[in-house]
């Protein structure tokens, strides 16, 4: 039995899941964004490195350089919005990696609080669909190698472990690659016809 694709919706930047919005961040979401990125769980881990920010105007700022980023799609960050809730829940991004910045990643970030609620899984899943509609044939996840938590929600997007690295940001990194031909892929199918 194929695994039924999840029900995504891409109108423009504007991605919908059947339990989140993902949306362009916006200057006045730079309170809220705080109890994503002010808190030392969330910002541990994150590659590339950033430091836990602690104030609206240092979120704000933060906020207008991702809003301003000139890059085209599927290069992006979005806030994620619990449907249900409508309270923001999570952060989502697509952006290339150094050295040579031609693979792209996806990351993501849910507040602790919502931790195994299948948010995350949900935002790099959706991301995936964006990026492939967007034309890439492959996309990247880069997670820190004692990140758990982040290793076993890229499995379940469908993600293959491909190695580690130092590569990327100057971190020893645990590297995981989707091409879109395995995006909602059954585990089981091997691709072999009896």
């Amino acid at each position: 039995m194929a695994k039924a694709p999840h029900s995504i919706r891409i109108d423009g930047r504007l991605i919908e899941t059947p339990t989140l919005t993902m949306r362009p961040w916006q200057p006045s979401d730079a309170e809220q964004a705080i109890s994503i990125f002010g808190t030392e769980e969330v910002t541990r881990w994150l590659a590339p490195s950033m430091d836990r920010i602690t104030d609206v105007e240092a979120m704000r700022s933060q906020l207008d350089n991702w809003i301003n980023s000139p890059e085209p799609p599927p290069v992006g960050y979005w806030a994620v919005v619990d449907r249900e809730s409508d309270q923001l829940v999570g952060s989502g991004q697509i952006i290339p990696m150094p050295p040579e910045n031609r693979d792209l990643l996806i990351g993501f970030q849910v507040l602790p609080s919502q931790w195994g609620s299948g948010f995350g899984t949900d935002v790099g899943h959706a991301l995936a669909h964006y990026a492939f509609e967007n034309g890439l044939d492959e996309i990247f996840a880069v997670v820190r190698t004692r990140n758990a938590r982040a290793q076993s929600v890229t499995e379940r997007i469908g993600m293959e472990w491909v190695g580690e690295t130092e590569k990327y940001f100057g971190l020893r990194l645990h590297v995981y690659r989707l091409r879109q031909g395995d995006l909602d892929r059954d585990p089981l199918d091997t691709g072999i016809v009896p």
